[in-house]
């Protein structure tokens, strides 16, 4: 089962997918749009990398406050994943995504990448950090059960 992970910004978002195994995240690509609430291209793309990677669920990430208040961003992102239900039929997981960008700063930063060279693909870095993020904790919940089952 492979799982889609997205990092919806102003202007861009970031893609993401997971191995078969659902253990790794691999990015693809940052899609990008002139608009902020033009969504058509971006979900016409996501249709398409749906279809290539048979993808069976998706993981939005969801940018909370630090103090774990919900953002404005917050709303678009809930906006956009009722958009992605609908037209996808998949199921969409808002995932807390807090610090997701600094990581992908630093560590594009500790791989030398000039800031024009991290601008370009932080929002990917970013939805490889969430995804990943998504499938650690599913699979040690996962692995918590097996151990409950063997006891």
């Amino acid at each position: 089962m492979r799982v889609l992970g997205l990092d919806l910004g102003s202007k861009t978002c970031g893609v993401a997918v997971s191995d078969e195994l659902g253990m790794t995240a691999q990015g693809v690509e940052v899609i990008r749009r002139k608009d902020e609430n033009k969504y058509r291209k971006t979900l016409a793309r996501i249709d398409e990398l749906i279809a290539e990677y048979d993808i069976e669920k998706i993981v939005l990430g969801y940018p909370k406050n630090m103090n774990d208040t919900v953002s404005k961003r917050c709303l678009i992102s809930e906006e956009f994943a009722e958009k992605l239900k609908k037209r996808t039929g998949l199921p969409v997981i808002l995932w807390d995504e807090r610090l997701t960008t600094v990581a992908a700063h630093d560590v594009m930063l500790e791989a030398g990448l000039s800031r024009q060279e991290r601008e370009k693909i932080v929002d990917k870095v970013a939805a490889v950090f969430i995804l990943e993020d998504y499938l650690n904790e599913i699979n040690e919940y996962k692995t918590k059960k097996e151990r409950e089952q063997n006891v």
